[in-house]
Parts: C-alpha cells; structure tokens; sequence
C-alpha cells in the first residue's frame, strides 16, 4: 500500500497514473531504429520503406515523416500519430530518426 505523501507521475505507455517510486525503478531498455540510433519519445522519424497499412487500405510511402513518436513496453515497437491513420504502431525496424 502507498502512503499518502507518494507523488505520482502519468506514465503516457499505459495512460495511467503510478507511484513515481513505480516508475523510477522500472528499467529503462534502449529502443534503437534501423540504424542504430537511439530513440526517445517525442523524436521525429522518417519511414526507410513503403508500408502498408493493416486495416486502414492505405500505404504509407518511403520518406513520410511521423512526428512525436512514443515508446511502448515492447523495444521493438514505437506508437505513432498520423494525419489519416489513428492508432498506428510502427515497428522500429522500418525507421529512422530524423
């Protein structure tokens, strides 16, 4: 049970708020793009292919910019926003950082 005098931080991967005790002691993994790079949320990344888009019959085209990534649980996966495609993940074999 926590104490009345934790303080708490909004943890946005689950969209809940947590003891910052909680959040201080989970580890933090590296999440790298396909070259390598280290990204961190809020970086902007461009696409190194064109994908298609499961559920939304739409492609995205090599180059396209996606804008304030955020981090999941899963290394390999990054949660995007787009202009037509709500809910996007993105894995992060198929960008770069910008």
């Amino acid at each position: 049970m926590t104490g009345a005098d934790d303080d708490y931080v909004y943890d946005e991967a689950t969209g809940e708020w947590r003891p910052a005790s909680e959040m201080q002691a989970a580890p933090t993994r590296e999440v790298r793009d396909a070259a390598g790079n280290v990204l961190t949320n809020g970086d902007s990344v461009t696409l190194i292919k064109d994908l298609k888009v499961k559920g939304a019959n739409q492609t995205l085209k090599q180059g396209t910019v996606i804008r304030s990534i955020r981090l999941t649980d899963d290394p390999d996966e990054i949660d995007c926003r787009h202009d037509t495609i709500k809910g996007l993940v993105l894995r992060t074999e198929f960008v770069r950082k910008r």
